[in-house]
This record gives structure tokens, sequence and C-alpha cells, in this order.
């Protein structure tokens, strides 16, 4: 094991029972430890950078009321960019831009806490030439995406695009598009959510609906299919406020499924589809959709960049992409459908309204 040697101390006492939580998520939880990412965080605890009551734990552990956590931060050089081999999933890629599709847990760039395991850092290793307009920790990065949420971003090499697109950003001419599981049975097959947003007023890594100081921010959203206590959504942003999606669903009574931020969990189990009903139990568990119920289907806010929409100011056409939905969204859809389907004929059929 390899501790820090020049590092920032953090400890603290776990305060609340939260039964059968890993130490490792429940970490990225905690405030001052929310710009780790999971993988991050794992690499922590197995260097004994970690410890609980002054003892070295695996990333199993499963945490207990009055267990004192200390954490190691390494310190690095600020402004400096490590490169490290990390995958990146290329969608499109020229001497000008690239498209991704990012991947959940995963930081875009550093910050306090996480000087390593970024996207930047696997930007560094996959491409020397990268804009710096907005500075040495930020290469290539026009727009972001928060750690658990996947899919489409672009990344600009240089400068003059980079103003050219960041414009484009500013006067909302780049279109993008969600796609998200909610808590609940949304009543409106589509609706408009204008309300501002800015930081809560008590917890800073979070924002909330602030009509005194808040940014205006409007979303607009339409139902893909309904489930039983869940709706699959598409959602169009008109303005980019930090979680501004998350904030507005939770908003209008219905937060994003295992978004610990702006929800109530911080992961979705079979359990948790299911509901109380044995007979629709029983049918899931002989249809064997879930292998593991004590595994979660998602553990990450189930929100993701489906498309986005942009003017190439060099090959001066309009582009676009989409990216595919992530394994554990898609897992979740389709769990949700086959319980759907059972619900609704008492056996399972076709499944219906496919988003690939």
């Amino acid at each position: 094991m390899a501790e820090c040697e020049n590092s920032e101390d953090i400890r603290f006492v776990v305060k609340k029972k939260l039964p059968s939580r890993r130490i490792d998520k429940y970490l990225v939880s905690r405030r001052h430890l929310q710009d780790c990412s999971r993988s991050e965080i794992q690499r922590l605890i197995k260097e004994g950078n970690i410890k609980v009551n002054d003892d070295v734990v695996k990333s199993s552990y499963e945490i207990k009321l009055h267990d004192v956590v200390s954490v190691k931060l390494p310190v690095k050089d600020r402004n400096t960019i490590a490169p490290e081999d990390i995958p990146i999933d290329i969608l499109y890629e020229d001497d000008h831009l690239m498209v991704i599709n990012k991947t959940p847990d995963i930081v875009v760039h550093p910050a306090r806490g996480n000087a390593s395991g970024t996207l930047v850092n696997a930007l560094a290793f996959y491409c020397n030439g990268l804009s710096a307009i907005n500075g040495p920790l930020r290469p290539g990065i026009v727009h972001r995406l928060d750690r658990d949420t996947s899919g489409v971003m672009l990344i600009i090499k240089n400068e003059k695009v980079h103003k050219h697109i960041a414009l484009q950003f500013e006067k909302r001419e780049i279109k993008k598009e969600y796609l998200a599981v909610v808590k609940g049975e949304i009543e409106l097959d589509s609706d408009r959510i204008d309300l501002p947003i800015g930081r809560h007023l008590r917890i800073r890594e979070k924002m909330a609906i602030r009509h005194d100081i808040g940014k205006s921010a409007t979303s607009v959203f339409e139902v893909i299919e309904r489930f039983c206590g869940y709706t699959f959504i598409r959602v169009f942003p008109e303005s980019g406020r930090t979680h501004q999606i998350r904030v507005h669903m939770k908003s209008v009574g219905h937060p994003i499924v295992a978004d610990s931020a702006y929800g109530t969990e911080d992961a979705c189990y079979l359990k948790d589809l299911l509901g109380a009903s044995p007979e629709i139990e029983n049918l899931a568990k002989g249809e064997d959709l879930w292998d593991n119920q004590e595994v979660p289907i998602i553990d990450r806010q189930a929100l993701h960049a489906y498309k986005i929409n942009f003017y190439h100011p060099v090959l001066k056409k309009d582009m676009e992409f989409t990216a595919r939905l992530r394994e554990d969204m898609s897992n979740l859809i389709t769990i949700l459908r086959r319980i759907n389907t059972t619900n609704s004929a008492g056996a399972f059929g076709t499944l219906r309204n496919r988003v690939e």
C-alpha cells in the first residue's frame, strides 16, 4: 500500500444508520468527496488512504453507525494534467472536434479531491492538441455533464472552433435532448418547466429553485412511456444551468430515479420496481428479470444525454449525433416494460415503444 505523502486529511463520523451501504458508494455522496469518482475512491481505499476506525478496509465494507472514517486526499500540482489510459467512447472525430459518449462515474475535469481519473486525463492521453481557452485544467471542454450522467459530449481541438461553439451555446442555438426515468406517473404528455435555479441555501454542492437569486432556466419534457410508478421521458433543456434537469424534475414532484442528491435513494433495486404486489413479484422472479435482487439495477441517476445538434463552423453544416443508452439504464427500462406488461396483461408480451 502507498499512502499519500502530500495529502489533505479529512475525518468524520457516520451519524446516520444506512443498512447494506458499501463504503465506496457512501463516500461518493459525501459532501467533502463529491468531486471524486467511485473508481478514484476505490483506488484510495486499495492504497490504504481511506480507513475506518483507523483500520484498512475493502471497497465492499458496509458502513455502520458511529464508524470513524479518515481520508487522505492527494494534493497534486493543480496546473498540470497527467495523461491516463482511460477508454473513451468516440462517436465522431475530425481535425477540429470530437463527439463522445461519456460513461457514467467519471468526472469531466479535475477539481478538489480528484486530480486524476477524469475525462480530461483520458483526453490528454488520447490527443495532444486540444483547445486551451478554458485553462490548463479543462483542455477541449466547452460544456460538461454531471459525474454520473452519461451521454453525448463535444470536445474541441482548437481555439477558433471553440469560440464558435461556445457562442452557439451562449445563444442557445445548440439543441440537446436527454432521456430520463423519473419517479411517479406523469399526468401530462408534455409540459414546460420555467423556474429559476440557484445555489442551495445550506448545501453548497446542490442547486435549488431560487426565486430570489436564481438564474432563469427552462426545460421542456415529453412522456415516452408510462409504467407502474415510473415514467420514461425525453427532456429538452433550453438553458444550461448546473443540475438543471435534476432540479426541475424534482420541483414538479418527479425526481430522477436513483438520484442521491435530489431524490430519496442512490440506487434502484428490483424490489423498488415491483411494488407491493406478490403476484407480480412471483411472475417477475419466474422470468428471471434480474439475476441478483441484492444488486442494484442502476446505482446512479437515470439520466442520459441522448442527442446533440450543432453547426460545424469549419465544415459549414449542421451536425447531429446520438449516443446509445448505457447498459444500466437500458436494463432499467427493459425491466420496467416487462413488469408493466405483466401488470396489465398477466403475462409477458411484446415490448413496445423502444428507444434504441
